[in-house]
């Protein structure tokens, strides 16, 4: 299971609905819009690090009002 933070920078004015449209996607686990440099952050899951980006470059950068985003897989030392 590969898992990772997925840090977002919207529109004005667009966090609280993109966090809530992400939210719905398979895959994601939470979606919070939050303050700061970025405006929402998604943690995600997926079977696989290839299934992980085309989570994110197909389902979530699809979502309208997003500007950006930063991928942080989670990694256990």
């Amino acid at each position: 299971m590969v898992q990772a933070y997925i840090l977002i920078q919207t529109e004005v004015g667009k966090a609280a609905a993109v966090a809530a449209e992400i939210s719905s996607i398979p895959g994601v686990t939470t979606a919070e819009d939050v303050t700061g440099p970025y405006d929402v952050i998604v943690r995600a899951e997926s079977d696989s690090v290839d299934e992980l980006g085309r989570l994110v470059v197909a389902r979530v950068q699809n979502v309208a009002g997003i500007t950006r985003t930063l991928t942080c897989p989670v990694v256990r030392l």
